[in-house]
């Protein structure tokens, strides 16, 4: 559901929605703050999800709905409010690991210090021990302290072992939840974020290193049109078929991005138009070739058609001004018909 609201707010419907969304809001005395907007668009973009139920339990309840009961609800029911408490979690769960080191370390500083004080204390006594029986009291003694740093030590390195395994696992766990936030849930790949991300880091080094830099622009065409016709559900099967067939061509170091409700993006590093081109279209060709069917009903929905347009990155452009021209390329497919690819370079020497 996560995902159809994400494209109803990136369509006409959003501005509706946001009137309903000011009504109710006004309506229950909540006030319009961004993150009590952010709550009710979930709320009544989707009643029956656990964020909706959860507000019209409080509402029954006539409950007051303060900012405490706003960052309640943030912190459970929205994405970046989940991936923010794992965050912390994870802080907590290193805070106690490395206080935890902290207290074994400062131990066995204490141990190597008292150990030192007991050998400085044999050797003055080894020299003014006269008899067997005075001698075998300090090796006793000696041997009574090696043994006790021996254990501490143990200790201390059976704690820096398990440390180091909990710090691995919070790694791998951190790493898990980068990626999550870093992933569209609909089609699994990469999300706005992370374009975004790769984008600037890709366009720094093209900079720097020098080599070709190429953006493409896919949008799915008359897809409004399709989601009025087939519902939301049927919507998004095909945003994921769309999808999976950029993830099979967008192989590293390509990038393939969902960059909006039905747009999307790809990055190629160090390929030129050529190469470029030849990628988009058998994108586009494999998507046009398929009669799509209704999974729970076996309808046919006919053939999908996807405009693209692509830009090769200049010296000195910025990701913007790269993004603004590949997206003129891909309007101008758009007019041309649809179901179609334009290079940006083209539309440049047509001028």
């Amino acid at each position: 559901m996560a995902a159809e609201l994400e494209t109803t707010l990136r369509g006409p419907e959003a501005y509706g929605l946001a009137r309903r969304v000011i009504e109710a809001m006004e309506a229950a005395g909540v006030w319009p703050t961004p993150l009590n907007f952010e709550i009710w668009v979930h709320y009544l973009g989707d009643p029956e999800g656990p964020l909706g139920r959860e507000i019209t339990r409080i509402l029954a309840a006539s409950e007051p709905f303060t900012e405490a009961t706003a960052d309640m609800l943030a912190a459970e029911y929205l994405p970046r409010g989940r991936l923010t408490e794992e965050i912390r979690d994870a802080g907590r769960v290193l805070d106690r690991e490395l206080s935890s080191v902290s207290e074994a370390i400062s131990k066995a500083h204490q141990s190597q210090a008292a150990y030192g004080q007991t050998l400085d204390k044999a050797a003055t006594s080894i020299e003014t021990a006269g008899d067997g029986a005075g001698l075998r009291a300090i090796v006793s003694g000696l041997t009574s302290a090696t043994r006790k740093v021996q254990r501490e030590n143990e200790t201390l390195e059976k704690r820096l072992d398990a440390s180091t395994r909990e710090v691995a696992r919070l790694r791998e766990h951190l790493e898990q939840v980068r990626r999550d936030a870093m992933t569209d849930a609909l089609t699994n790949l990469a999300n706005r974020k992370a374009f975004d991300e790769h984008l600037d880091a890709a366009c720094a080094q093209a900079e720097t290193g020098g080599g070709a830099l190429t953006l493409a622009v896919l949008d799915i065409d008359h897809f409004k049109r399709f989601n009025d016709t087939w519902g939301h559900q049927t919507g998004d099967q095909v945003l994921r078929y769309v999808a999976s067939v950029m993830g099979r061509v967008a192989k590293a170091p390509r990038i393939a991005a969902r960059y909006g409700g039905e747009e999307f993006a790809m990055i190629f590093p160090k390929e030129n138009v050529v190469q470029v081109e030849a990628a988009l279209e058998s994108i586009r060709k494999e998507i046009a070739s398929r009669s799509l069917r209704r999974r729970s009903t076996d309808d046919e929905l006919g053939a999908v058609t996807l405009s693209a347009g692509f830009a090769q990155r200049r010296p000195g452009e910025t990701a913007s001004a790269l993004l603004d021209r590949a997206d003129a390329a891909l309007y101008a497919s758009k007019h041309a018909g649809r179901n179609r690819i334009t290079s940006a370079e083209c539309l440049d020497e047509a001028a």
